[in-house]
C-alpha cells in the first residue's frame, strides 16, 4: 500500500484520525514510537526550530531538507504543515508540492490566510493537475482561517468558513481545515455542508474528542501546542540549572524518554 493510500485511508468516515505534530526527526520518531497512525509537520514548530519566526520567514529548501530528515526517521505517512505554499504563483506552488511528493510525502497542508479563497483554490487546482501527470494521490488539507484570524463577524464566521470549504472542495481538495472552531454546533454545521473530512485544532476551548467525533470532526491536529510543551520544559529545566536545582529535580520532566540513540538506529 503507497503512503498515499495509507494516509486516505485515515480519513474514512466513521474513523478519527489523531495527529501529533512534529518538527525534527527526534520528535518525528517519538510520534510514531508512541503509537500515532501519522504524523504532521507543525510550520511554526519547524520555524522556530530553525531559528525563525512562523510565516513563511524559514526557506523551502530548508524545510525540504527538515521533511527529508524526518522521513529518514519514520515508516508512517507524513504530511507537512505548507503554510500558503510559499509562493502566490500556483505553478510555483504546485513545483514545491512535486518536490515534496518525490521525496514520499503522504500530504500537505495549504492555507489561505488573509488572501482571497480565490488564490488558495487556483493552488489546489494546479497541485492536482501537477500530481495527476505524477500519478501521485496526494491528500490536501486546505486550511480556511476565518474564525483563527477573525476575518469577519463573529456572526458570519461559519457561512464564510462553509463558503471557503466548498469551494475548496470543488477545486480538489481532500480535506477540510477549520482551526479555531470550538463549537460543536459550528462543528456539525460545517462537517454537514462540506463534503470533506473535517480536520479541527485541538485548541483551548474544545470540547472531548468523542463530542468532536459526534459532531462530525474526523480529524484532530496538536499543532504548534507539543513542541511549545517541550521549549517550555526546556525552558524551566534551563532556570533550574542556573538557579542550582538538584539534578532529580531538573530532569524529573525526561523520566520515561526512550533511548533516542536506540530509537533512531
Amino acid at each position: 500500500m503507497s503512503s498515499f493510500t495509507a494516509f486516505r485511508d485515515l480519513h474514512a468516515p466513521g474513523k478519527l484520525l489523531l495527529l501529533p505534530n512534529a518538527w525534527d526527526a527526534a520528535s518525528a520518531r517519538l510520534v510514531e514510537d508512541c503509537g500515532a497512525q501519522a504524523i504532521a509537520t507543525s510550520s511554526a514548530a519547524v520555524a522556530w526550530a530553525h531559528g525563525y519566526p512562523d510565516g513563511e520567514a524559514l526557506s523551502p529548501s530548508i524545510l525540504l531538507a527538515s521533511v527529508a530528515e524526518i522521513l529518514r526517521a519514520v515508516k508512517i505517512p507524513v504530511s507537512v504543515d505548507s503554510e500558503a505554499g510559499y509562493s502566490a504563483d500556483q505553478a510555483k506552488v504546485a513545483d514545491y508540492t512535486n518536490a515534496l511528493i518525490d521525496m514520499g510525502v503522504a500530504g500537505i497542508n495549504l492555507e489561505d490566510g488573509t488572501s482571497p479563497p480565490d488564490l488558495l483554490a487556483r493552488k489546489i487546482e494546479a497541485i492536482k493537475n501537477a500530481a495527476y501527470k505524477k500519478s501521485a494521490d496526494i491528500f490536501i488539507n486546505a486550511r480556511a482561517d476565518v474564525y483563527l484570524k477573525k476575518l469577519t463577524a463573529p456572526d458570519a464566521m461559519r457561512d464564510e468558513i462553509i463558503k471557503r470549504g466548498e469551494l475548496y472542495a470543488k477545486a480538489g481538495a481532500d480535506g477540510f481545515f477549520a482551526p479555531a472552531v470550538t463549537d460543536p454546533a459550528d462543528m456539525r454545521a460545517i462537517a454537514d455542508a462540506v463534503a470533506l473530512p473535517l480536520n479541527i485544532l485541538f485548541w483551548s476551548g474544545v470540547p472531548s474528542f468523542d463530542v468532536m467525533q459526534a459532531s462530525g470532526v474526523r480529524r484532530i491536529s496538536a499543532g504548534a501546542g507539543i513542541s511549545r510543551i517541550a521549549l517550555g520544559a526546556a525552558r524551566t529545566a534551563t532556570k533550574q540549572f542556573l538557579e542550582g536545582a538538584d539534578y532529580q529535580k531538573v530532569f524529573r520532566p525526561a523520566e520515561g524518554l526512550p533511548n533516542m540513540n536506540t530509537l533512531l538506529a
